[in-house]
């Protein structure tokens, strides 16, 4: 007898989910590295054969939840786009300016903004326990960001300063988006949520990217793998897990969760890229972690 999607999901536990999503969204910024292509063209692709590997389940599974939307709904479902798109678009960029393990981590910050905004509009409370793994897992993310500014370290990227102003700007829009998903996925179900949400983050990546003119077709055929490949990680297997996990924990434990990305990120860029990370990488990496376990034992 066959399992369904739903069967899958309905059983399996929301850490697990959280650390596969976590997984997938680690080797976003090596594939984003591996491409020369423009970063809107990348951010756009990407979302794009997401919307398309999801859009069969959505059509045949939950059409009538598309109509059962009011118009509430929708809107807050396309501002969650919009913020996506954005925060894709920054955070891509920041890439190509700045290492991996800055970006990664600097835009790791969207937890001060999920963590407020989730207090002062969704009632959701900070316990004691979760306020101090948030603050040691700040830390953490400074350490591995700001610790060799401090001493005067050799700097990695082409203008560090610059893109990690993106990575910052790239986190207030994450916070948005996560805390719109965080209320829609309460009452609108996973595919079709993510589907207006994606759908709508490729029409503000596709209008960008025509506003600046960058190619959209003229890419040899590794380039559109790796497009495909973000799709199927990243996409399927990082943001949208993360989307389901949204309706079983609260989004401040999603989102520190997400903090495990700059770790998983940073030794994957070591192995793949040959960055290698300072030991105030190593160190904020270890706190980093130790404030994600003490917030997550809530």
């Amino acid at each position: 007898m066959g399992i369904s999607v739903r069967q899958v999901t309905d059983t399996l536990p929301p850490a697990a989910a959280l650390a596969i999503a976590i997984l997938a969204v680690s080797t976003s910024a090596i594939l984003i590295r591996y491409s020369s292509a423009p970063t809107l063209v990348i951010a756009l692709y990407r979302v794009l054969f997401t919307t398309l590997l999801l859009l069969p389940f959505a059509v045949h599974s939950h059409r009538d939840a598309f109509y059962q939307l009011s118009r509430r709904d929708w809107i807050a479902a396309s501002a969650a786009g919009v913020a996506l798109a954005l925060h894709f678009g920054l955070w891509f960029e920041s890439l190509a300016w700045t290492s991996v393990a800055a970006s990664v981590t600097i835009v790791q910050i969207q937890v001060l903004f999920v963590a407020s905004g989730a207090a002062l509009f969704l009632s959701e409370q900070i316990t004691r326990r979760a306020g101090i793994g948030m603050v040691i897992a700040l830390c953490g993310i400074a350490v591995m960001s700001f610790g060799g500014t401090i001493v005067g370290a050799p700097a990695i990227g082409a203008a560090p300063l610059y893109g990690n102003t993106l990575a910052i700007i790239a986190a207030v829009c994450m916070a948005g988006y996560v805390l719109t998903g965080r209320s829609l996925r309460q009452r609108i179900p996973l595919i079709p949520y993510v589907v207006i949400v994606y759908a709508v983050c490729v029409i503000v990546l596709l209008a960008l990217t025509t506003t600046v003119n960058d190619p959209l077709f003229a890419y040899p055929p590794h380039e559109w793998l790796l497009f495909i490949g973000m799709a199927l990680g990243p996409g399927i297997l990082g943001h949208t897990v993360l989307n389901w996990a949204l309706a079983h924990v609260e989004s401040s434990v999603v989102s520190v969760s997400l903090l495990a990305e700059p770790v998983g990120s940073t030794v994957l860029a070591v192995l793949l890229l040959g960055e290698l990370p300072t030991e105030f990488t190593a160190i904020g990496g270890v706190m980093t972690l130790t404030g994600i376990i003490i917030t997550s034992r809530r």
